[in-house]
């Protein structure tokens, strides 16, 4: 797929998975390639993520990543229809990458019934096909775009990697799909899940799109994601949710979204008061465990005062026994000597 100036096309990796009936595994990973400038892998979790759904992921942390990273990916993935060529299940989506959001997908992309059905066509002769295609995009405004994400790179220590290990997904990525893409506006596709936000502050906010009108297609696209990435968040987290994992994700994506230079005045106060919500909810948390331990001090002190009361009571009852038993006692040499009637 290629623009006019030949400058905008699909890159594809092709992955034949074998013995599918036979895989006894959680997770299976394809071998390494290279599209768009950055090694990649899929990532495929026969079982699937989701019970009963066949989950198929882009992982983009092949390889240690620097602090600071980033690189958009606008790809789609191709279940191959064997029996039926136009019946191939096809997907899309888009995501900037970055050095803590390595992986992203579709924890669904077909329930396990339909797969291996054996009349569906997606496997035959136990193999199924998995085709991944990034677009890679070499335009004007997109360069302007990998210009911010490398002024970003050198902002930060680039002798930090991050490091790789086997358990990475997001739980956002394993748990949440954003779902279909679909037009906003006839200025692109977006994740459908975000077009009700963007359509509301777009409203109250014209120049948002009045500061894209001179931009490619591409980079407004990846424009208006970034921005309902930020809204979504915005809209579904609750106070409660925004521990240190939720702020550095919010952090990071609002940097990507002040990389658009939309006007973002109006939104900034609520992404700076939901990173301050951080620290409430830590004095939230502290006070809360300040006034169990006033409470189990209360209890302990109530139970130590009623524990001395019935001391008191006992050390009375005692004192008198002792003295009905002074009265009429003589007390006698401990020390003497029994004797046996000698002289």
């Amino acid at each position: 797929m290629k623009n006019k100036n030949g400058k905008l096309k699909f890159e594809k990796f092709t992955w034949r998975i074998q013995n599918f009936s036979k895989l006894d595994c959680k997770k299976l990973c394809s071998d390494k390639f290279l599209l768009d400038h950055h090694t990649w892998r899929i990532l495929v979790y026969p079982k699937g993520a989701d019970v009963g759904y066949l989950s198929i992921y882009l992982d983009a942390g092949v390889v240690n990543l620097p602090f600071g990273w980033s690189k958009f990916a606008h790809f789609k993935f191709s279940l191959i229809n064997l029996a039926n060529g136009k019946m191939t299940k096809i997907k899309e989506t888009t995501k900037m990458f970055n050095a803590t959001e390595i992986a992203w997908g579709f924890p669904k992309f077909i329930p396990l019934d339909e797969l291996c059905d054996s009349s569906s066509g997606f496997i035959v002769n136990d193999t199924c096909i998995i085709e991944v295609q990034i677009l890679v995009s070499k335009s004007e405004q997109d360069n302007q775009v990998n210009q911010q994400i490398n002024k970003i790179d050198n902002n930060h220590d680039i002798d930090k990697p991050i490091k790789h290990t086997d358990n990475f997904l997001p739980k956002e990525t394993l748990t949440t799909s954003f779902g279909e893409l679909v037009d906003f506006r006839g200025l692109g596709k977006i994740e459908q899940v975000f077009v009700p936000l963007l359509e509301e502050v777009c409203s109250r906010h014209p120049s948002l799109i009045d500061s894209q009108q001179k931009r490619s297609g591409r980079f407004v696209e990846w424009a208006f994601t970034a921005l309902g990435r930020v809204l979504h968040f915005l809209k579904t987290k609750k106070v409660k949710d925004m521990n240190g994992d939720a702020c550095n994700h919010l952090q990071i994506l609002w940097e990507e979204l002040k990389m658009f230079r939309f006007d973002l005045t109006w939104l900034e106060p609520h992404v700076q008061s939901a990173l301050g919500m951080k620290t409430c909810i830590e004095r939230s948390v502290q006070m809360k465990r300040m006034g169990e331990d006033v409470t189990a001090l209360e209890m302990e002190t109530k139970r130590l005062k009623a524990k001395m009361i019935e001391a008191e009571v006992n050390l009375e009852i005692a004192r008198r026994n002792l003295m009905k038993e002074k009265e009429g006692f003589e007390e006698c040499d401990l020390d003497a000597e029994l004797g046996y009637g000698r002289p």
